[in-house]
């Protein structure tokens, strides 16, 4: 469904095959035992209410650039001055320009959860973005084989983190949840088109057993987009282009914290 660029694994598999190059498996695996004890991202996202997790993205496919971000680790300081309860960061650098530079300027820059976004298709990577500062890891269903899915899951708990599956369509949430997911972040952008099925929401998280936490990404605009996510079963919003692309991005993560934590607002109690 979602269109990703054709070259986008090959580039992300080129890139990882260089820098294990500069460090071999066994002194990233150090390096990750190394680091200090992960965030309870898994804690972050049950609290009451509907969480908002902010995002440093600078491009996608679908809309090419988004923004220059020249000071990741400012921005994210606003994120959670404004009530962001989990910090994503794009790290993939072609398609999305980003860094595991980003990763470590925001990690020295804030004390909540992050989450980090990129195309994870090898253990290395998970051992290198938990010595970056990692606290959860995203793993995509529709770009991965099942054993390959349920072996990465099972690495990314095994160093305290917390693995995020972004899925597209109910047959990938199946998958997901068959590999053990806690944690499913449903994405309805088609990359190919921009197209955003806000149906889709509803349809995904309505058929997941209640403990597992369900992300709406894409097309979060405002506190009415939180409120019709959130009640599809919707427990956090991811929000991204829409916030790194305003003039006071300040100002709409405080409108959907504060929506999100209404009392009226559906969500975890």
């Amino acid at each position: 469904m979602p269109g990703y660029p054709s070259d986008l694994i090959d580039l992300v598999k080129e890139d990882l095959a260089q820098r294990e190059e500069c460090l071999d498996y066994a002194t990233i695996k150090r390096m990750a035992a190394e680091a200090p004890a992960p965030r309870d991202g898994l804690g972050a996202l049950h609290q009451p209410g509907v969480s908002v997790i902010a995002e440093i993205i600078r491009a996608c496919p679908a809309r090419g650039p988004l923004a220059d971000i020249p000071d990741p680790a400012g921005l994210a300081q606003l994120f959670v001055k404004a009530g962001a309860r989990i910090v994503s960061v794009q790290t993939e650098r072609h398609y999305y320009r980003g860094s595991l530079l980003d990763l470590d300027l925001v990690r020295r820059a804030v004390d909540v959860p992050i989450l980090v976004k990129d195309f994870v298709v090898a253990p290395y990577q998970i051992h290198e973005l938990r010595s970056h500062g990692a606290d959860l890891v995203q793993l995509n269903v529709e770009l991965l084989q099942q054993d390959q899915l349920e072996a990465l899951l099972d690495r990314v708990e095994s160093l305290g983190m917390h693995a995020v599956l972004e899925v597209h369509c109910p047959a990938e949430a199946s998958r997901a949840l068959e590999a053990g997911a806690k944690v499913i972040a449903i994405n309805a952008r088609h990359l190919g088109t921009n197209y955003i099925d806000r149906t889709l929401f509803g349809e995904i998280a309505t058929g997941l057993p209640a403990e597992v936490l369900r992300i709406g990404e894409a097309g979060v605009r405002g506190p009415r987009d939180l409120l019709s996510y959130a009640g599809a079963g919707i427990d956090a919003v991811l929000v991204g282009g829409s916030v790194v692309t305003a003039d006071d991005p300040a100002s709409i993560i405080s409108d959907l914290v504060i929506t999100g934590a209404h009392p009226a607002c559906p969500g975890r109690e």
